[in-house]
């Protein structure tokens, strides 16, 4: 496994980090992110549309109440909010059969437990902008695509 890490400093740099996580993305790509309440989860998320070329990423929200928006772009983006549901609950709302047609980003994801071959996303607030973003990859290739990116990101 492969840690890389990025740092942002405004909810710009959010949005870049996460459209250059989305360009990478490819269907059946499951990424779920932890954070704390505002660390900047659904910033992330509306770079990663915006890297997958959803058009009107800027409204992305997320989805607290639906649980379950999907966007159209290169490819389909599945963002789920599991903030609102208890874990006995995350069961009933089929995430997988998304991941054959959509990259599905999950927020709140330590409500659910069946994250396999998922992509982690930790974001920890580290001043009033800034973030620590630190995603976990299990595929090495991959990873250092996202590894040769985050040097841009990372603090001198």
């Amino acid at each position: 496994m492969e840690r890389i890490e990025f740092i942002s400093k405004s909810p710009y740099d959010t949005w870049d980090i996460g459209e250059q996580i989305g360009k990478q993305a490819k269907r059946g790509d499951l990424f779920i992110i932890y954070g704390e309440l505002g660390s900047g989860k659904t910033q992330l998320v509306k770079g990663i549309a915006r890297g997958i070329g959803v058009a009107d990423w800027q409204y992305v929200v997320s989805p607290s109440f639906t649980i379950i928006n999907i966007y159209e772009g290169n490819h389909s983006l599945c963002h789920v909010d599991l903030y609102r549901l208890e874990p006995h609950e995350v069961i009933d709302i089929n995430v997988e059969e998304f991941l054959n047609e959509s990259v599905v980003v999950v927020e709140w994801a330590e409500r659910g437990k069946w994250w396999n071959g998922a992509i982690k996303i930790f974001i920890d607030s580290t001043g009033e902008m800034e973030r620590k973003i630190t995603m976990e990859v299990e595929d090495v290739s991959r990873a250092e695509i996202w590894r040769h990116i985050s040097k841009k990101y990372r603090e001198n």
